[in-house]
Protein backbone atom coordinates (compact mmCIF):
# COMPACT_ATOMS: atom_id res chain seq x y z
CA UNK A 1 0.00 0.00 0.00
CA UNK A 2 1.11 3.09 -0.75
CA UNK A 3 2.38 5.65 2.21
CA UNK A 4 1.12 8.72 0.20
CA UNK A 5 -2.27 8.24 -0.57
CA UNK A 6 -3.74 10.75 -3.26
CA UNK A 7 -5.26 13.90 -0.84
CA UNK A 8 -9.02 14.44 0.28
CA UNK A 9 -10.67 17.35 -0.94
CA UNK A 10 -10.25 19.36 2.07
CA UNK A 11 -6.38 19.38 2.26
CA UNK A 12 -6.18 19.64 -1.39
CA UNK A 13 -8.56 22.99 -0.32
CA UNK A 14 -6.36 23.86 2.49
CA UNK A 15 -3.49 23.66 0.16
CA UNK A 16 -4.67 25.73 -2.37
CA UNK A 17 -5.43 28.30 0.36
CA UNK A 18 -1.92 28.63 1.66
CA UNK A 19 -1.01 29.09 -2.14
CA UNK A 20 -3.34 32.50 -1.97
CA UNK A 21 -6.48 31.33 -3.85
CA UNK A 22 -9.63 32.48 -1.76
CA UNK A 23 -12.72 31.78 -4.04
CA UNK A 24 -12.47 28.49 -5.67
CA UNK A 25 -14.88 26.86 -8.66
CA UNK A 26 -16.35 23.88 -10.04
CA UNK A 27 -16.21 22.94 -13.66
CA UNK A 28 -19.94 23.83 -14.74
CA UNK A 29 -20.25 21.12 -16.34
CA UNK A 30 -19.51 19.14 -13.09
CA UNK A 31 -17.11 16.89 -14.92
CA UNK A 32 -14.22 15.50 -12.36
CA UNK A 33 -11.17 16.74 -13.62
CA UNK A 34 -8.68 13.70 -15.17
CA UNK A 35 -6.15 12.30 -12.82
CA UNK A 36 -2.17 11.92 -13.89
CA UNK A 37 -1.23 8.93 -14.79
CA UNK A 38 -0.79 6.34 -12.41
CA UNK A 39 2.36 4.87 -12.00
CA UNK A 40 3.22 2.14 -14.13
CA UNK A 41 3.14 -2.05 -12.19
CA UNK A 42 6.58 -2.54 -11.65
CA UNK A 43 6.57 -5.94 -11.26
CA UNK A 44 4.44 -6.58 -14.72
CA UNK A 45 7.03 -4.08 -16.76
CA UNK A 46 10.53 -5.94 -17.99
CA UNK A 47 11.78 -2.74 -18.65
CA UNK A 48 10.92 -1.07 -15.21
CA UNK A 49 12.48 -3.51 -13.44
CA UNK A 50 15.76 -2.98 -15.61
CA UNK A 51 15.91 1.04 -15.15
CA UNK A 52 15.54 0.12 -11.67
CA UNK A 53 18.43 -2.23 -11.26
CA UNK A 54 20.42 0.21 -13.46
CA UNK A 55 19.94 3.20 -11.21
CA UNK A 56 20.50 0.73 -8.17
CA UNK A 57 23.61 -0.09 -10.19
CA UNK A 58 24.61 3.49 -10.37
CA UNK A 59 23.31 4.39 -6.79
CA UNK A 60 25.93 1.93 -5.39
CA UNK A 61 28.96 3.42 -7.70
CA UNK A 62 27.92 6.71 -6.50
CA UNK A 63 27.72 6.16 -2.74
CA UNK A 64 31.76 5.32 -2.96
CA UNK A 65 32.20 8.29 -4.55
CA UNK A 66 35.14 10.50 -3.90
CA UNK A 67 35.23 13.10 -6.76
CA UNK A 68 34.84 16.06 -4.78
CA UNK A 69 35.41 17.21 -1.28
CA UNK A 70 31.45 16.85 -0.39
CA UNK A 71 32.24 13.18 0.53
CA UNK A 72 34.57 14.21 3.16
CA UNK A 73 31.80 15.76 5.14
CA UNK A 74 28.64 13.39 4.75
CA UNK A 75 26.95 10.72 6.27
CA UNK A 76 25.93 9.03 3.30
CA UNK A 77 25.13 9.60 -0.38
CA UNK A 78 21.56 10.76 -1.15
CA UNK A 79 21.40 9.60 -4.73
CA UNK A 80 17.49 9.90 -5.19
CA UNK A 81 14.19 8.23 -5.04
CA UNK A 82 11.24 7.59 -6.44
CA UNK A 83 9.75 5.29 -9.40
CA UNK A 84 12.28 4.54 -11.95
CA UNK A 85 9.70 5.02 -14.58
CA UNK A 86 8.07 8.36 -13.55
CA UNK A 87 6.56 10.97 -16.09
CA UNK A 88 6.97 13.78 -13.45
CA UNK A 89 10.91 14.23 -12.00
CA UNK A 90 12.33 16.80 -9.67
CA UNK A 91 15.47 17.57 -9.42
CA UNK A 92 16.23 19.89 -6.40
CA UNK A 93 20.01 21.26 -5.56
CA UNK A 94 21.46 19.11 -2.56
CA UNK A 95 20.24 17.41 0.25
CA UNK A 96 20.41 19.33 3.55
CA UNK A 97 20.72 17.64 6.75
CA UNK A 98 17.76 15.66 7.48
CA UNK A 99 18.28 14.11 4.07
CA UNK A 100 22.10 13.28 5.03
CA UNK A 101 21.10 11.78 8.14
CA UNK A 102 18.07 9.51 6.51
CA UNK A 103 19.60 9.45 2.88
CA UNK A 104 16.53 10.01 1.14
CA UNK A 105 15.98 13.70 -1.33
CA UNK A 106 13.57 15.97 0.37
CA UNK A 107 12.40 14.63 3.78
CA UNK A 108 13.04 17.63 5.86
CA UNK A 109 10.24 20.37 6.05
CA UNK A 110 10.62 21.29 2.13
CA UNK A 111 10.63 17.91 1.37
CA UNK A 112 7.18 18.02 3.32
CA UNK A 113 6.18 21.14 1.50
CA UNK A 114 7.02 19.68 -1.65
CA UNK A 115 4.64 16.57 -0.76
CA UNK A 116 1.83 18.65 -0.22
CA UNK A 117 2.61 19.93 -3.99
CA UNK A 118 3.24 16.90 -5.57
CA UNK A 119 -0.16 15.65 -3.81
CA UNK A 120 -1.88 19.45 -5.12
CA UNK A 121 -1.44 18.21 -8.81
CA UNK A 122 -3.31 14.51 -8.29
CA UNK A 123 0.18 12.54 -7.77
CA UNK A 124 1.93 11.25 -4.95
CA UNK A 125 5.49 10.76 -4.18
CA UNK A 126 5.61 7.03 -5.24
CA UNK A 127 4.59 8.02 -8.61
CA UNK A 128 7.64 10.69 -9.23
CA UNK A 129 11.24 10.51 -9.06
CA UNK A 130 13.27 12.97 -6.85
CA UNK A 131 16.96 13.92 -7.26
CA UNK A 132 19.49 16.86 -6.75
CA UNK A 133 22.06 18.14 -8.39
CA UNK A 134 24.56 17.13 -6.07
CA UNK A 135 24.20 13.87 -3.89
CA UNK A 136 26.05 15.07 -1.06
CA UNK A 137 25.17 17.86 1.36
CA UNK A 138 27.30 20.85 0.74
CA UNK A 139 28.50 22.13 4.29
CA UNK A 140 26.29 24.54 6.36
CA UNK A 141 23.53 23.90 3.22
CA UNK A 142 25.59 26.11 1.45
CA UNK A 143 25.18 26.25 -2.55
CA UNK A 144 27.54 23.51 -4.23
CA UNK A 145 30.27 24.95 -6.05
CA UNK A 146 30.98 24.71 -9.52
CA UNK A 147 33.49 21.78 -9.66
CA UNK A 148 31.37 20.05 -7.22
CA UNK A 149 28.48 20.36 -9.47
CA UNK A 150 30.78 19.01 -12.76
CA UNK A 151 31.67 16.04 -10.27
CA UNK A 152 28.42 15.01 -9.55
CA UNK A 153 26.84 16.12 -13.55
CA UNK A 154 27.42 12.76 -14.78
CA UNK A 155 25.14 10.81 -12.02
CA UNK A 156 22.26 13.30 -12.78
CA UNK A 157 22.32 12.89 -16.26
CA UNK A 158 22.36 9.65 -16.52
CA UNK A 159 19.54 9.66 -13.85
CA UNK A 160 17.62 11.68 -16.27
CA UNK A 161 18.32 8.89 -19.00
CA UNK A 162 17.56 6.39 -17.43
CA UNK A 163 14.08 7.37 -15.90
CA UNK A 164 13.36 8.97 -19.36
CA UNK A 165 10.27 11.41 -17.66
CA UNK A 166 7.92 12.99 -19.62
CA UNK A 167 8.82 16.01 -17.89
CA UNK A 168 11.07 17.77 -15.27
CA UNK A 169 10.87 20.25 -13.01
CA UNK A 170 13.93 21.91 -11.83
CA UNK A 171 13.53 23.23 -8.49
CA UNK A 172 14.92 26.70 -7.60
CA UNK A 173 18.44 29.03 -9.04
CA UNK A 174 20.97 26.22 -8.60
CA UNK A 175 18.81 23.43 -10.28
CA UNK A 176 17.89 25.62 -12.99
CA UNK A 177 20.65 27.31 -13.43
CA UNK A 178 22.77 23.45 -13.23
CA UNK A 179 20.42 21.95 -15.72
CA UNK A 180 20.35 25.04 -18.59
CA UNK A 181 23.78 26.20 -18.55
CA UNK A 182 23.35 29.71 -17.72
CA UNK A 183 23.10 32.28 -14.99
CA UNK A 184 20.08 33.95 -15.30
CA UNK A 185 18.40 34.86 -12.10
CA UNK A 186 15.60 32.34 -10.71
CA UNK A 187 12.33 35.16 -11.10
CA UNK A 188 13.19 35.12 -14.92
CA UNK A 189 13.26 31.30 -15.76
CA UNK A 190 10.41 30.08 -13.48
CA UNK A 191 6.91 29.58 -15.28
CA UNK A 192 9.12 28.93 -18.25
CA UNK A 193 9.50 25.77 -20.48
CA UNK A 194 12.53 24.44 -21.46
CA UNK A 195 14.12 21.50 -22.80
CA UNK A 196 16.78 19.57 -20.99
CA UNK A 197 18.70 16.14 -22.49
CA UNK A 198 14.93 16.54 -24.67
CA UNK A 199 12.98 16.34 -21.80
CA UNK A 200 10.43 19.54 -21.41
CA UNK A 201 11.86 21.35 -18.19
CA UNK A 202 9.87 23.54 -15.85
CA UNK A 203 11.48 25.98 -13.90
CA UNK A 204 10.03 26.90 -10.22
CA UNK A 205 10.85 28.37 -6.45
CA UNK A 206 12.79 25.40 -4.79
CA UNK A 207 10.03 24.59 -1.24
CA UNK A 208 12.70 26.28 0.74
CA UNK A 209 12.19 28.98 -0.80
CA UNK A 210 8.37 29.20 -0.28
CA UNK A 211 9.11 28.34 3.43
CA UNK A 212 11.24 31.37 3.68
CA UNK A 213 8.51 34.05 1.89
CA UNK A 214 4.96 33.01 1.45
CA UNK A 215 4.49 35.42 -1.38
CA UNK A 216 6.10 32.56 -3.50
CA UNK A 217 3.78 30.08 -3.23
CA UNK A 218 1.01 31.10 -5.60
CA UNK A 219 3.27 31.48 -8.41
CA UNK A 220 4.66 28.40 -7.58
CA UNK A 221 1.42 26.77 -7.93
CA UNK A 222 0.65 28.73 -11.00
CA UNK A 223 4.08 26.62 -12.27
CA UNK A 224 2.83 23.33 -11.39
CA UNK A 225 -0.90 23.84 -12.70
CA UNK A 226 1.26 23.72 -15.73
CA UNK A 227 3.13 20.79 -15.36
CA UNK A 228 -0.07 18.97 -14.13
CA UNK A 229 -1.91 20.34 -17.59
CA UNK A 230 1.36 19.47 -19.66
CA UNK A 231 1.34 15.81 -17.95
CA UNK A 232 -2.27 15.37 -19.05
CA UNK A 233 -2.49 16.98 -22.32
CA UNK A 234 1.01 16.58 -23.55
CA UNK A 235 0.41 20.45 -24.70
CA UNK A 236 2.79 23.35 -23.63
CA UNK A 237 3.51 26.94 -25.63
CA UNK A 238 6.89 26.45 -25.51
CA UNK A 239 7.98 22.94 -24.76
Amino acid sequence: MSENPRPSLADLLAYLGEMGYGDLYLDPSGAAAPAAASAPDVAASPETAERAAELAALAATAAACTRCRLCEGRTQVVFGAGNPAADLMFIGEGPGAEEDRRGLPFVGAAGELLTRIIQAIEMTRDEVYIANVVKCRPPGNRDPQPDEVAACRGYLERQIALVRPKVIVALGKVAAQTLLGNDAPIGRMRGQWFRVQGVPTMVTYHPAALLRNSALKRPTWEDMQQVRDFLRTGISGSA
